[in-house]
């Protein structure tokens, strides 16, 4: 395009000197030239240089002509204000370098299918039409799916100098499941210690000592508290002990209830990513009208050992013995439907009520798949959820949940418990189960839908609300890195 236009203002300039010189002289004294020579060469020369900048904004992106790294307007419009995020750019060694060796992301499984599609997993279409919303989702994968969020967030900010909260993007449970077996202390602590060294060595962290700052951990706070002085070592690392990360808030899917002051419980991960509001209203009006033959169920498999966890054996047996009841046993013949979406939503979608003993840990994912199906959940525990989920469920548990104290006479005769509950509070419960499904779900990285606010957007609203009463927010000295 270039070398036409250019070739076209050379040939008008040409035509004005050839002109001959007997017909100027003609033309100069019968009348004055309406326009002069040199006034038309630099009227077209202007012209050239408008036509040529007008190209280059219409044909190359923006970025290309502006550093937007430190810029404000950076952020997307659809932002609706505080709390603008800053997302640490980290060296690969503590994310996505991690993934390289997926095989050994674990010591119980291959992790490289479900770190696929950025945490997603593998898309599954047993449960909707929608494809493309529903995966194959691994209970311990939150952090993932919390970075690619955060990535494409509307609130993300490039500007150190106007973020209100700065996000460490660590696969800190990635890393320490995949060394639970690992002997040497010291090794096994390595990356969590280099992690805190490279954080203190950035101006960010000297504006508010790390109280701005934020890790979301996609395992249990227990697996990285390990205590040198007493107990039993279960593979955990000191992540949250270190000093510096007790400065920080943390996102976990099961913190401590008695010493995670800094702690802060967010949704296991389930298997529903939508992309709009209009696939969650789809889904939320399915489940109001899922019709559920069965009074109660449990998903889940027997625990030996665990004190915590000995009410899953009367479950079983009351389970087993009633007509109301479905029991999918997890160590029995139909294991498999444990580990198939499908089957477990199908399943869930189909009862009342979903009971959720505690297991290895006091949390389990299931509660959310629960409530994704909406099914009611029943707990054993009040550290189940009561004391875990303060940000994303309601304040009377009566409202939405069932307890049943599993040192109590009650939880000898669950299915009694349950049919006295009157019909018309049941439908109640269930209505406010459906509509906590929102909340507690991490919508797909990619949407551009914000008329719902997902699990991401309510811990970002929470971590703000308490920073903000703590430490002063926004602006501060040039922290341009």
């Amino acid at each position: 395009m270039f070398p036409c236009l250019f070739s076209m203002i050379s040939k008008k300039q040409s035509t004005i000197h050839i002109i001959p010189l007997i017909e100027r002289e003609k033309n100069s004294k019968s009348k004055k030239p309406i326009i002069k020579p040199y006034i038309l060469y630099n009227s077209l020369l202007l012209l050239s240089f408008i036509l040529w900048f007008l190209i280059l904004f219409l044909c190359f992106p923006k970025s290309t002509l502006t550093n937007s790294d430190n810029q404000t307007n950076n952020l997307v419009t659809t932002c609706d204000g505080p709390p603008y995020v800053y997302v640490y750019d980290l060296p690969p060694e503590f994310n996505l370098g991690l993934l390289e060796d997926c095989r050994h992301l674990s010591v119980y499984t291959d992790m490289c299918p479900h770190v696929a599609n950025r945490g997603l997993g593998r898309q599954v279409s047993t449960i909707s039409t929608a494809a493309n919303t529903w995966f194959a989702t691994h209970q311990f994968i939150a952090e993932m799916i919390f970075h690619a969020r955060m990535e494409n967030h509307p609130c993300r900010t490039r500007d150190p100098n106007i973020a209100d909260l700065f996000y460490i993007p660590f696969y800190g449970g990635l890393h320490a499941s995949s060394k639970f077996r690992e002997p040497n202390i010291t090794e096994r602590d390595a990356l969590a210690v280099r992690l805190v060294d490279y954080i203190q060595s950035q101006p960010t962290w000297w504006k508010n000592k790390g109280r701005d700052h934020f890790l979301a951990l996609g395992r249990t706070a227990w697996d990285f508290m390990r205590n040198n002085a007493n107990g039993p070592d279960f593979g955990a690392n000191c992540l949250l002990t270190l000093n510096a990360v007790q400065n920080m808030s943390v996102l976990t899917v099961e913190r401590n209830p008695w010493a995670g002051l800094n702690q802060f419980g967010i949704p296991y991960a389930s298997y529903f990513h939508p992309y709009t509001s209009d696939e969650m209203k789809t889904w939320q009006n399915k489940m109001r009208h899922s019709d559920r033959p069965h009074l109660f169920t449990f998903i889940g498999a027997p625990r030996k050992g665990l004190e915590k966890a000995a009410i899953r054996n009367d479950i079983i047996q009351q389970c087993d013995m009633s007509s109301k009841c479905k029991l999918v046993n997890c160590r029995g013949e139909q294991g498999k439907e444990c580990y198939d979406p499908g089957q477990v939503l199908r399943i869930m979608s189909e009862s009342e009520f979903c009971l959720q003993a505690p297991g290895d840990s006091f949390t389990r994912r299931s509660t959310f798949d629960s409530i994704l199906a909406g099914c009611i959940p029943v707990f054993f525990s009040p550290h189940t959820a009561y004391t875990q989920y303060f940000w994303y469920l309601p304040e009377k548990a009566r409202d939405y949940s069932v307890y049943i104290d599993e040192k109590g006479e009650e939880r000898k005769r669950i299915e009694e418990v349950l049919l006295k509950i009157p019909r018309e509070k049941v439908k109640k419960m269930r209505e406010r189960v459906v509509k906590l499904i929102p909340k507690l779900t991490y919508k797909h990285p990619n949407s551009t839908d914000f008329h719902f606010k997902d699990a991401v957007d309510v811990a970002l609203a929470a971590l703000y609300k308490r920073v903000s009463s703590s430490v002063g927010v926004g602006g501060g000295d040039d922290l341009s890195l």
